[in-house]
């Protein structure tokens, strides 16, 4: 490692250099959910997504951030497991999301709470049309 870097990465200058490294990985989490032109929560919002995990989709990507911001929903995928599709929108106030699970035939529509942040309410099971059915399964198969 060149002496410059050496000297740059050593005693307090590196904690000063992890500390603004550490406020720019969550300045770049808060901009994924801004809801900003070019962040993931854009460019998901009105989208139907595949959920796979590998390898991974962007729906399996929104739906793990999306368990970050609200733990009830990753106790949810816990007990009911992972959806296929993933379905993302918003208005002013809300996000709503729809959780589809093709094998049950079955959907579950979630909407967040803006008075109380990281709370999200859950109905459902609702039954899965079969022109529902049939046009999730396209978009699954290669």
């Amino acid at each position: 490692m060149p002496r410059i870097l050496k000297n740059i990465l050593s005693g307090p200058t590196k904690a000063m250099w992890m500390a603004a490294a550490g406020f720019l990985l969550a300045g770049c989490a808060d901009f994924e959910e801004s809801g900003l032109p070019g962040s993931a929560s854009s460019m998901a919002r009105n989208q139907m997504m595949l959920v796979r995990n590998e390898p991974p989709s962007f729906g399996h990507y929104r739906l793990t951030a999306q368990k970050q911001i609200y733990p009830d929903l990753a106790i949810f995928l816990e007990s009911k497991g992972s959806p296929d599709f993933l379905a993302e929108t918003r208005d002013q106030n809300r996000s709503y999301f729809i959780l589809y699970y093709l094998a049950k035939r079955e959907a579950y529509a979630i909407r967040t709470q803006p008075e109380r942040a990281q709370h999200i309410e859950f109905s459902g099971p609702y039954p899965i049309t079969n022109k529902e059915f049939k046009t999730l399964d396209s978009m699954r198969k290669p």
